[in-house]
């Protein structure tokens, strides 16, 4: 076990990087996704395949190279393909993507995330990137999301549908038409959460070192039930922490 520091960004890294398995397809964004999924292919899945937004399949990422968008030359190196990105969706509508990783400023009880704007749609007080592929990943693929536990950012109903997760809870999401994928996992820097089976409800199930249900649920929006099996997750160890920061030695991500 490591006693070294870290900070919430490596944490996020290496907790999102533990819940990947071996010969997954992944969606993965720059910045902690991205770090995720080239970690998990150096420690545990080797054969875990990582595809970009911008058309790219299995690259190979230099340490000390990350590329800052999906879009730039960095992303190709040594790729499977290189395809339109129409092509990469289809890939991820036929069901061959198996896990997407999403991000937004706000996330409910029922895992709807919003990347769109907050306030009045007409005279937003802040406007976001928005969806990109986000809808579509949300849609069709099991979804990590990566993100600081805030209770700015769990709120109780996001004010925009920007990526759909379980909708109103319960059966809504395959009643609308969404038959594959919904949230898996919310890692946070204090906690992980699962969503219950039935009622489709965001629920506490592992608890970062330190971190009590208390702290998460004072920096929640809504309540959160705890999964009788919770436990508490293992610090990053020093393998993990060694191999993350040499992937980002400027510490661009990790900082």
């Amino acid at each position: 076990m490591s006693e070294r520091t870290y900070t919430a960004a490596e944490l996020l890294a290496v907790m999102a990087s533990r819940s990947l398995d071996d010969g997954l397809t992944v969606f993965a964004g720059v910045g902690t996704p991205l770090l995720a999924a080239t970690l998990a292919q150096r420690l545990h899945a080797p054969g875990l395949t990582i595809l970009f937004e911008g058309g790219v399949i299995g690259p190979f990422i230099v340490p000390g190279e990350l590329p800052p968008s999906t879009n730039e030359q960095r992303c190709t190196r040594q790729a499977n393909m290189l395809c339109p990105i129409t092509d990469v969706l289809l890939l991820l509508q036929r069901g061959y993507v198996d896990v997407g990783f999403l991000g937004g400023a706000q996330i409910d009880r029922f895992g709807n995330i919003n990347s769109s704007f907050i306030g009045d749609p007409d005279h937003p007080s802040c406007r976001l990137p928005g969806t990109g592929g986000g809808n579509d990943i949300a849609s069709l693929s099991r979804v990590i999301v990566a993100m600081k536990h805030e209770k700015r950012r769990f709120v109780e109903r996001v004010e925009y549908i920007t990526s759909p997760g379980y909708l109103e809870g319960g059966d809504s999401r395959r009643q609308s038409g969404l038959l594959a994928g919904g949230p898996y996992r919310i890692i946070t820097d204090l906690a992980i959460m699962g969503f219950h089976p039935e009622t489709k409800r965001m629920r506490i199930e592992a608890l970062h070192p330190g971190v009590s249900v208390e702290q998460v649920q004072a920096n929640t929006g809504f309540e959160l039930e705890v999964w009788d099996g919770a436990r508490t997750t293992e610090v990053p160890t020093d393998k993990e922490l060694a191999v993350l920061r040499n992937l980002d030695p400027d510490r661009l991500y990790i900082g």
